[in-house]
C-alpha cells in the first residue's frame, strides 16, 4: 500500500490543491496528515483527494475541532486524537502532531511513527522505529515544501519536493 504523509498545512489552500494534485498522481491509497489542518473550510480542499484520509488533531486544530469532525464527515477522512494507532498490511503505525510525546512505549508498540508539529523534515530509526515528518509544507517558498510518500512494501520514506 502506498501512503502520502503530510501535516502542518495551516490553511495554505495553493499547497494542498498541490499536495491532492501530487498523491492523485502517484495514486497513493492512504493520505495521513499529522495535524494542524486549523479550520475546515481548509480540510475541505482535501475533498479533490481521490484516497482515503486520516487525520490527528495538532495544537492549532483544537479551538476547531467539532467543525473539523463535521467537515471530515463530508468525504472519505477520519479524525482522531494522538496518538493513533494502526495496523496495516501488519505494519504497526503510529500518528502523532507532537514528536515530544514520542516514548519508548510508543517505539516498542510501532514499525513507522508519523508526526508534525516541527516543521522540519526527521527521518530516524530507533530500535528499529521509523520515525518520519516530511517537514515543511505551509510556506509559501516554491522548492521548500515537502511531503511524504512510503510504501508498506518496503518502508522506505521519500520525500516530494514541491
Amino acid at each position: 500500500m502506498l501512503i502520502g504523509i503530510t501535516g502542518d498545512t495551516h490553511n495554505n489552500l495553493k499547497n494542498i490543491s498541490k499536495i491532492c494534485e501530487i498523491f492523485n498522481s502517484l495514486y497513493v491509497d492512504l493520505l495521513i496528515h499529522t495535524g494542524d489542518i486549523t479550520l475546515p473550510k481548509t480540510l475541505d480542499h482535501f475533498k479533490n483527494l481521490n484516497s482515503k484520509m486520516i487525520c490527528v488533531l495538532g495544537n492549532n486544530d483544537q479551538e476547531e475541532r467539532e467543525y473539523l469532525m463535521i467537515a471530515a464527515s463530508k468525504f472519505n477522512c477520519s479524525i482522531f486524537d494522538e496518538p493513533y494507532y494502526m495496523k496495516i498490511d501488519g505494519i504497526r503505525i503510529t500518528v502523532m502532531h507532537h514528536p515530544e510525546l514520542i516514548n519508548e512505549d510508543i517505539i516498542e508498540k510501532s514499525d513507522l511513527i508519523f508526526h508534525g508539529h516541527t516543521h522540519r523534515f526527521r527521518q530516524e530509526t530507533i530500535l528499529n522505529t521509523i520515525i518520519f515528518n516530511p517537514g515543511e509544507c505551509a510556506g509559501l517558498m516554491e522548492g521548500r515544501n515537502q511531503i511524504g510518500i512510503i510504501d508498506t512494501k518496503d518502508l522506505q520514506p521519500k520525500i516530494i519536493k514541491f
